[in-house]
């Protein structure tokens, strides 16, 4: 296999990438073995030396091209596809996109990126029914005095990050020693920084110094996007590490769910604050962020989680303040000229203009958040059902209205809009991943009542959103605040969805496309602990191993993604599955470490406060301590964010997940 080589030197009077020998530096390339599979790759070592009597700085650029047609991309968590390239470009939420040409931002023919911004140091394309790619450590280290590659059995100190690249006009993807984020740094949707000059991202070279680094190269045939897979299935078990020991599961639920109960419920509202923020100046000494919603960020994706825990843990106080919220929005929520819920309100006056009205294109009812409560307050029934004995016929009423109402809603590819009218409920646009939380709650409400009425439909709904979303890899209009960039919290819905398919059908498709749902969940996982620079997560050991990427407008983990060890759990049952075993390990062990043990832990908060965002790279950062500096994660209490971990530790797994699957 052939591969291009070439570099940027510190302090050259332009932004090119040229051949090494202009640089001073001879290369030595052997590749070796290997048939290009996913599991037997090429081995590639190579040599770079300084040839000249001064130090070189600056980054070296590997390119694996390939005979190009209509290719798609796919570097873990950072590119899918073209992150939808071929989609209109002037939008208010920007994210990095492929598009051949000149294109404006946020569109780009090439982009380079560092490589903690990857969740697996790998690129690949998909073009001509071929994968190829290549995966290389993504830093180096200082071992005995040489630089060399980190792998997790080697000890040194972090010498440098590594970065990869793709280019949709060449035909290539890309490593690199040291990094550029270029053309443009994205920290977040609405914050995009110009290329940087190189300074200390370089690569450093003594005179007559080498570096030896290897490669594994990938040239494979398959019969869609999901090809990638196999290949990264092999690249997690070269480069995992475990998370890093946090508290036992039920530990971590008490906690977690006792900060919930104890810090931001809010009586006169009952419901529970968006955001809790420690400040002296304010009455209590906390500030609450007032964002009521149906559920995301909030609502029954709060209380649901804390109904369970107060299940598990015997916690009678915590179960009526879940129920008070849920009562709430069954007795209250309902738009009578829709028979959809409103999904946030202010003051008693319930509406549609949530926090994220503004960034919509349009104004209404949506399936993501219809859907979702739906869910949840399914979820509810079932579990006071099963540990109260108490049965909410009224809460049953209420979702099978609203779910036979979405039902109604579909096209002619049988997918769910995206937006619904608030005055009619009827659907206004589509395009969008997110109706898969209807099709998740009527799954689970057939499974529950055992009325087959919408098993067709279902089926076709399914059908439809594997060939047209999952198939391809790219999965886009879930959270309305990402403007349609391709994610992973749509998938979330979708593997539900598949749980309750299978369980009423028995049907071997149905673990077919859970399984591809769970490995393109698994493209935004880390499967190593990435080595964070800036406190509190560097200085705590925190692990980026098991937390997934939100999306790729919105590139920090978060912890949407737990919320799917139950399902997990299951497909691992059904198939004895090890790979999505460990990756529910991985999973759940994040989830025990990720929140404060005890108070002031990640330097802010009470004993079970956990924030929604952590920054694994510093290219993300944003927040700031009070004297200026900055800080890897957001300092504030945020329920949702608990509820995610509480869910994925007190539902199935906590009977049968740790000791059953333990390592």
């Amino acid at each position: 296999m052939d591969l291009i080589l070439t570099a940027r030197s510190l302090g050259q009077d332009h932004s090119e990438y040229t051949g090494l020998t202009g640089h001073g530096l001879s290369p030595s390339i052997h590749i070796s073995g290997g048939t290009g599979g996913p599991r037997d790759p090429y081995r590639a070592d190579i040599t770079i030396r300084n040839e000249e009597g001064t130090a070189w700085a600056g980054v070296i650029h590997v390119e694996l091209p390939f005979a190009k047609t209509s290719p798609r991309f796919f570097l873990p968590a950072f590119m899918y596809g073209t992150n939808r390239g071929e989609a209109p470009l002037n939008v208010p939420k920007e994210f990095p996109r492929l598009r051949e040409g000149n294109p404006p931002r946020p569109a780009s023919p090439w982009w380079m990126v560092r490589s903690d911004r990857l969740s697996h140091p790998a690129a690949f394309a998909y073009d001509n029914g071929m994968v190829y790619g290549l995966c290389a450590s993504p830093y180096f280290i200082r071992s005995e005095g040489a630089i060399r590659q980190w792998r997790p059995d080697e000890e040194g100190d972090f010498y440098q990050y590594g970065g990869y690249s793709c280019s949709i006009a060449k035909g290539t993807v890309g490593y690199t020693l040291g990094y550029e984020n270029a053309p443009w740094l994205f920290i977040k949707a609405t914050l995009v920084k110009e290329r940087a000059p190189l300074a200390d991202n370089c690569f450093e070279l003594e005179p007559g110094e080498a570096v030896t680094f290897g490669m594994l190269l990938y040239a494979y045939g398959a019969e869609s996007e999901l090809g990638v897979n196999a290949a990264l299935q092999n690249i997690y078990y070269l480069y995992h590490q475990n998370p890093r020991q946090g508290a036992e599961p039920e530990t971590a639920v008490a906690d977690l769910a006792g900060a919930v109960h104890q810090y931001a419920w809010l009586p006169g509202e009952k419901s529970y604050s968006g955001f809790v923020i420690e400040d002296e100046a304010a009455p209590g000494g906390y500030r609450y962020n007032k964002i009521f919603s149906l559920t995301w960020t909030n609502g029954v994706s709060v209380a649901v989680p804390l109904l369970m825990a107060s299940h598990r843990l015997g916690q009678e106080p915590m179960r009526r303040q879940a129920l008070a919220f849920i009562e709430e929005v069954v007795e209250h929520s309902l738009n009578p000229a829709t028979g959809l819920p409103f999904e946030t309100y202010s003051n008693g006056q319930w509406s549609n203009h949530g926090w994220w009205f503004d960034g919509m294109h349009t104004p209404g009812h949506t399936s993501y958040l219809a859907g979702q409560a739906m869910y949840y307050l399914l979820k509810a029934y079932e579990y006071e059902q099963r540990f109260a004995g108490i049965v909410h016929e009224n809460w049953l009423v209420f979702a099978t209205r609203v779910l036979q109402r979405l039902e109604g809603t579909q096209n002619a590819d049988h997918e769910y809009p995206y937006i619904l009218s608030e005055k009619t409920g009827a659907g206004l646009e589509y395009d969008a991943f997110c109706g898969t939380w209807a099709m998740a709650a009527i799954a689970y409400w057939s499974w529950l009542t055992g009325d087959r009425t919408h098993l067709d439909s279902l089926k076709q709904s399914e059908a439809h959103y594997y060939h047209a979303y999952v198939r391809r890899m790219e999965c886009y209009g879930a959270p309305l605040d990402a403007d349609k960039a391709v994610d992973s919290e749509g998938i979330l819905a979708y593997i539900k969805a598949l749980r309750y398919l299978h369980a009423i059908t028995g049907e071997p498709v149905y673990l077919e496309h859970m399984r591809a749902a769970l490995e393109y969940e698994f493209t935004f996982k880390f499967c190593y602990n990435s080595p964070v620079k800036v406190p509190p997560l560097s200085t705590l050991g925190w692990s980026s191993c098991g937390g997934s990427v939100t999306s790729t407008a919105n590139p920090h983990i978060h912890p949407m993604s737990s919320n799917v060890v139950d399902e997990m759990l299951y497909y691992a049952e059904q198939t004895g599955d090890a790979y999505v075993r460990d990756r529910m390990l991985d999973t759940a062990a994040w989830g025990c470490q990720t929140y404060n043990r005890y108070d002031m832990e990640f330097d802010y908060g009470k004993k079970g406060w956990m924030s929604e965002r952590f920054c694994h790279s510093e290219g993300l950062v944003t927040e700031t301590y009070a004297d200026g500096s900055p800080a890897s994660t957001w300092f504030a209490l945020m329920p949702w964010a608990s509820g995610c971990i509480i869910e994925s530790l007190a539902g199935d797994y906590w009977e049968r997940g740790s000791e059953k699957h333990d390592r």
